[in-house]
């Protein structure tokens, strides 16, 4: 009889949703204070999930929910590119 696997589930910082960690994009600052998006969700560092939702990237750019959750100035590149990483999932679920 196979067993159930527990599937992790992480809270998203803007909607406070609970997702499976799949469903989410993970924004890590490192040691040195470098932020960087993380896709595998392995990178050391602390960590802020958010959905995968170009509405809710856009609200925790004007509303600088990640800023307050990492503790470091966002550039404008990693909201960039999450809004690249979603869209490009979008192209391969419509496929």
């Amino acid at each position: 009889m196979p067993t159930k696997r527990k599937v992790p589930l992480r809270r998203c910082v803007v909607t406070g949703e609970m997702f499976p960690k799949k469903e989410l994009l993970r924004v890590v600052r490192s040691k040195d204070g470098e932020v960087s998006v993380d896709p595998t969700g392995k990178k050391s560092g602390r960590g802020a999930y958010i959905s995968k939702s170009e509405e809710a990237v856009e609200k925790a750019r004007s509303k600088k929910i990640l800023e307050r959750h990492l503790e470091v100035k966002i550039p404008d590149e990693i909201y960039d590119e999450l809004i690249r990483l979603i869209r490009r999932e979008q192209l391969f679920k419509n496929e």
